[in-house]
């Protein structure tokens, strides 16, 4: 144990990838849940985690928050949240049916892939969703037109993929994909279908990309990246696997207290980025902690910056 704490102490460099942590729809999120805890006091009920990062559930939950997996769990009338990732619209109907009083978090940039499928399948058309089948995002969206949405997850899939009718395909992509491989999967797809239609704007958010390239940029020079965010975060993995795809050990932790002492044996750089939905804090936190292991320099790499903001619901006004 001794000689493995001796092996990773070192004068290192930092590459903090910017930008990183909390995007737009994860503030909105937030605010939100803040906000109808103020208004309405515990307790308020929130159906799944209204963001993947378990550090902002447990604060939350501190301050009254009550997480549910389903509304049948909420007393009727209660103050309900759906979550930033949006829901099918089957759910909707059971808060009607409760007669809660919901208040709706999902990120505006889902919502646009909700009106994307609705205005592709109202036209008659079969709507391919690119994304990961488990993940809430996709389980809601495809819940728009569950009989005419057909989820791709890989390349396989677009390539074996089969419609009622070929002329009449669109496509829409779960909002935090890794943005080199939605752009394959959708390259095959217009490849075997030419009349394939595709959304008005990109689906993957602005943060995820920029999140992504920034995470290119430091890895780049990095010996080791790591990034914060957990386990079930879509964003957060795909900012692992992209560092990965650049040929450089790459490691998702919760936080500071997940670092394996191993992977700084001969390390000098360190890349460290955090998905959308990790609170700034737990980077600032890792920081410190790699600090008490050595000098530190730390420098920051991307630079792009985001100035998204997006309005509350009228219910927290």
């Amino acid at each position: 144990m001794l000689q493995g704490w001796l092996d990773a102490c070192a004068p290192r460099t930092i590459l903090r990838a910017e930008p990183q942590s909390f995007c737009a729809g994860v503030e909105r999120a937030i605010e939100i849940v803040e906000r109808a805890l103020e208004q309405h006091g515990p307790s308020v009920y929130v159906r799944r985690q209204i963001v993947h990062n378990s550090h902002v559930v447990a604060e939350l939950e501190q301050r009254g928050a009550v997480f549910v997996q389903e509304l049948d769990e909420v007393p009727e009338g209660a103050t309900a949240v759906l979550a930033a990732h949006g829901v099918a619209p089957s759910v909707r109907l059971q808060a009607e049916e409760r007669r809660l009083n919901v208040i709706d978090a999902t990120c505006p940039l889902v919502a646009k892939v909700h009106q994307e499928v609705r205005r592709f399948t109202t036209a008659g058309r079969t709507v391919f969703l690119i994304g990961h089948t488990a993940h809430e995002e996709v389980v809601g969206t495809r819940g728009e037109a569950p009989d005419n949405v057909v989820v791709v997850e890989t390349v396989d899939d677009a390539r074996t993929v089969k419609v009622p009718d070929p002329t009449q395909v669109s496509y829409v992509m779960q909002t935090t994909l890794s943005v080199e491989e939605a752009d394959v999967i959708a390259a095959e797809l217009r490849a075997r279908f030419p009349a394939l239609q595709a959304p008005r704007r990109d689906d993957i958010c602005y943060a995820t990309s920029n999140r992504q390239q920034a995470v290119r940029e430091v890895a780049a020079d990095s010996d080791l990246v790591l990034v914060v965010g957990s386990a079930n975060s879509s964003n957060s993995v795909r900012l692992v696997e992209v560092a990965t795809a650049m040929g450089t050990p790459a490691h998702l932790v919760e936080d500071a207290s997940d670092v394996h002492l191993a992977w700084l044996r001969g390390v000098r750089t360190i890349g460290v980025s955090a998905g959308a939905s990790a609170p700034a804090a737990l980077v600032d936190q890792l920081i410190d902690a790699l600090a008490s292991l050595g000098d530190l320099e730390v420098t920051h790499r991307g630079g792009v910056t985001e100035n998204v903001h997006f309005t509350l619901p009228r219910e927290v006004v």
